[in-house]
């Protein structure tokens, strides 16, 4: 019978220390965000709860000149966590500084947010993940075509619209794919898919229909797949 490992290595002793200091941090982050703004918190997760399109504009709009800024790290932090659905605030950033602003600056802010869910969750959970892969063959080739094909897997689920971003995120970080490849794979793909997102609420709240615009995101889309397609087969064969 194997015997079975009880004690930590000194490198997993350190390495597990390090994501004790680091998880330390996050809260100490939103401790230091809770003091300094008592009513700021409680007011962003009220309003991430009701999750009204309306009510998020007139609320980041309420920052003034600060508005932009505010809107991307909100948009951020809404993608770094997986909730609530991002749509909601790309049709808020359209309703407030346009369609076309409106969608660059959600794009930027959801790629910057899912980049930190992936660092965050691979540094915590992808040794875990790695030993369970280990023994089972199954995952191991997954795992194995992940790192070979993940970047136009990934590009292709960004552009589906609607798919939570939360589990993206995850099977991202599990997975070996680079960080280089699920950063460009998720700023390309979600220019379509963010792009029907907010275009179609931006259309129903304000009553207007134009078609126009979704046919040039459904025909940029196919030309990113062609794009995704020569990328994988120049930068992975």
């Amino acid at each position: 019978m194997a015997t079975q490992k009880i004690f930590l290595t000194r490198e997993e002793l350190c390495m597990l220390i390090v994501k004790i200091v680091a998880a330390l941090l996050i809260v100490g982050l939103f401790g230091a965000i809770h003091l300094a703004a008592p009513e700021f918190l409680p007011e962003v997760i009220e309003l991430l709860s009701r999750g009204d399109i309306v009510e998020t504009a007139n609320y980041i709009q309420s920052y003034g000149s600060l508005a932009v800024v505010f809107s991307f790290f909100l948009t951020l932090f809404v993608n770094a966590i997986g909730f609530p659905p991002a749509i909601i605030f790309s049709t808020a950033n359209t309703l407030i500084f346009g369609i076309v602003p409106g969608i660059i600056l959600s794009v930027v802010a959801e790629t910057v947010g899912v980049t930190i869910s992936f660092q965050l969750l691979r540094f915590f959970f992808r040794d875990s993940a790695k030993k369970i892969i280990k023994k089972n063959k199954r995952l191991t080739s997954i795992d194995k075509y992940s790192s070979k094909n993940g970047f136009t897997v990934m590009l292709i689920a960004r552009m589906v619209p609607y798919v939570p971003s939360g589990i993206l995120n995850a099977a991202g970080a599990l997975s070996s794919m680079s960080l280089w490849d699920y950063f460009l794979a998720s700023l390309v793909g979600k220019f379509p898919s963010t792009g029907i997102e907010a275009i179609i609420g931006h259309d129903a709240i304000l009553q207007e229909e134009d078609m126009t615009r979704i046919i040039v995101v459904v025909i940029f889309a196919i030309a990113l797949i062609a794009w995704a397609w020569h990328y994988q087969k120049k930068h992975h064969h």
